[in-house]
């Protein structure tokens, strides 16, 4: 993984242009779960690599950086809440629970729109963003892609599914 991460990260200086593989490495080595967390991401269909620092914390942020969601995390409902409000042709799954099952966090629209910056990312699919509890008690969910150069955060009533 450890190599793969190093190609990865390599091929794409512009997604962490004032990073050094040597430090990421040493941090990921010194963090053995982390390695196994984006080993999970990768076996989903994703494409981990880092963007950067969390400036509160200092430590660093990994992300999906496919261009497209991978199938495998598409047409999902927003939770369990949502997946158990759909009595007709119910998805498979939800976001929140393919996050817990790789063990990591969805995206906030902060760090969703700090990715984008990076790069043209969901130019076709979608991508379920960390809800707020207000909106979500209220039976909504949000989620982000971008279009016409655009990045765009949407809701979606919680009966409804992703594309």
């Amino acid at each position: 993984m450890l190599e793969l991460l190093k190609v990865r990260f390599s091929e794409q200086k512009k997604l962490h242009p004032d990073l050094e593989w040597s430090e990421v490495e040493q941090r990921l080595r010194e963090v053995p779960a982390a390695i196994t967390i984006l080993q999970k991401m990768e076996e989903s269909g994703g494409e981990p690599d880092t963007i950067g620092y969390d400036e509160k914390t200092g430590k660093l942020i990994f992300c999906d950086c496919a261009k497209e969601s991978p199938v495998g995390r598409r047409s999902l409902c927003y939770d369990e809440k949502a997946l158990h409000s759909r009595a007709k042709n119910p998805p498979s799954s939800s976001a929140e629970r393919k996050a817990k099952e790789i063990g990591i966090s969805m995206m906030t629209e902060e760090l969703y729109r700090r990715l984008q910056s990076l790069g043209s990312f969901d130019l076709k699919t979608s991508s379920w963003i960390a809800t707020p509890e207000d909106i979500r008690s209220k039976g909504g969910a949000l989620f982000c892609e971008r279009r016409y150069d655009t990045v765009f955060t949407f809701h979606m009533s919680e009966h409804r599914t992703q594309r």
